[in-house]
């Protein structure tokens, strides 16, 4: 896996309210900041990319109340 990386929307101080995300070719994995020695989860690149694109759909169609 590549270099960790936070959001940008990841809080202030030392941005450890997010998650983080590292790729490699053929996958993408997802630990918690805030415990970042713990487990990650490992998704296919192809299926993480589909999730991420599916995330940013359902923001262009959400409606303030």
């Amino acid at each position: 896996m590549n270099t960790w990386q936070k959001s940008s929307h990841s809080g202030s101080g030392d941005g450890n309210a997010c998650v983080e995300i590292a790729h490699s070719n053929t996958h993408a994995a997802i630990r918690d900041s805030k415990a970042a020695t713990r487990a990650t989860l490992t998704f296919p690149t192809s299926a993480f990319n589909a999730f991420v694109s599916a995330l940013k759909d359902e923001g262009i169609h959400k409606q303030e109340p």
